[in-house]
Parts: C-alpha cells; sequence; structure tokens
C-alpha cells in the first residue's frame, strides 16, 4: 500500500474490511503502540499479548473513529493505554493509575466511547488548556496529543526525565483543577 495513504484512510478502510488497509495499519502503527504499552506493563511478553488485543479492538471499533476528536495515532494509543492499565488493575488491584508521578490521569478524560462524548466536556477541557502556563500547556499536549514519550520529551527540550514528569505532573494537576471548576 502506498506509504502517502494517512492512518485516517486505513482506519476508513479497516472499517470496511480491508484487510490489506488493516495490515499496513499495523504495520505503521505497532511499534508505536508497542511501546506505550510496554512503557506501561514494563514486560514485553505481556506487551506482545496486550499489542494483540489491541488491534484486536481497532479491527472490531475502526468505523468509530472520528478525526474531529483527534488524531488516530491517538485514538489508538489511549486504546493500547487503557488495555494495559486494565491489565495492572487486573493483576494488581490495589495498584491505581493515580499515583503520584502517574501521568496518565489525562486519559481517563476519553475513557468514554468518541460518539458518547459530550461537546460541553470538550470546549471545558478546550478552556481550561488555554488557561494553562504555555509551558504546561506544551508538555501535556505534546505528551498526550501527539504521543511523545517522556524520553522524547526529555531530547527535545534537554531536560531530565525526572524533570519532565514533574512538569507533566504540575500541567496535569491544573488541568484536573480547572475542570473540576468547570
Amino acid at each position: 500500500m502506498n506509504m502517502d495513504v494517512t492512518l485516517e484512510t486505513l482506519l476508513q478502510a479497516t472499517a470496511k474490511g480491508d484487510r490489506t488497509a488493516f495490515r499496513t495499519l499495523y504495520d505503521r502503527s505497532s511499534a508505536k503502540l508497542f511501546g506505550v504499552i510496554l512503557r506501561i506493563l514494563k514486560n514485553r511478553q505481556k506487551a506482545e499479548d496486550v499489542l494483540q488485543d489491541v488491534f484486536l479492538k481497532v479491527w472490531q471499533k475502526a468505523g468509530s473513529y472520528d478525526s474531529a476528536q483527534g488524531k488516530p495515532i491517538t485514538w489508538m494509543a489511549t486504546i493500547a493505554r487503557n488495555r494495559a492499565i486494565d491489565v495492572i488493575r487486573a493483576t494488581r488491584p490495589e495498584q491505581t493509575v493515580d499515583e503520584p508521578g502517574d501521568e496518565e490521569e489525562i486519559f481517563r478524560l476519553t475513557d468514554q466511547d468518541a460518539n458518547a462524548v459530550d461537546v460541553t466536556d470538550l470546549e471545558a477541557l478546550r478552556f481550561c488548556l488555554g488557561e494553562m502556563k504555555d509551558d504546561d500547556r506544551n508538555y501535556v499536549l505534546l505528551a498526550y496529543y501527539e504521543g511523545y514519550s517522556r524520553e522524547e520529551l526529555a531530547e527535545r527540550f534537554e531536560s531530565p526525565v525526572g524533570t519532565i514528569k514533574t512538569r507533566l505532573r504540575r500541567g496535569l494537576l491544573a488541568l484536573r483543577a480547572c475542570l473540576e471548576r468547570a
């Protein structure tokens, strides 16, 4: 399949049952999604198993992808993160994703089906992102909208990974506080 074909086009074709498009979608996105899963699970075998689950869900739910809600890779990364977190919860129910330093919190905002997202929630999110300090907003958007890892952010901003974690945490706390007021 042509490399100029977008992930969105591949998802649309996958929704229609196009196995070639699905294979290309897998080839183009599996490494990134595997990285997302592996960072959460820290176990290669479990991450490989979860990646299979994720692509099964992508195959089944490709028709529910809505470009107005974000980029295809963000949609798929959210599925991957949620599935990996589900595995952690199933194996260690006493552990939550709300531990200090864990910036997975923002993905709870997108746990709903894309079709069930309330427009007022999206407006509140946009407003709160606009109210954040520029630096905090940039870190959060690069990490959660663009899919940058902590390490990639550290390299991009020439900062230690610990500093990146702190800035992401600060940004998420500000976002959460604003959303609770909205």
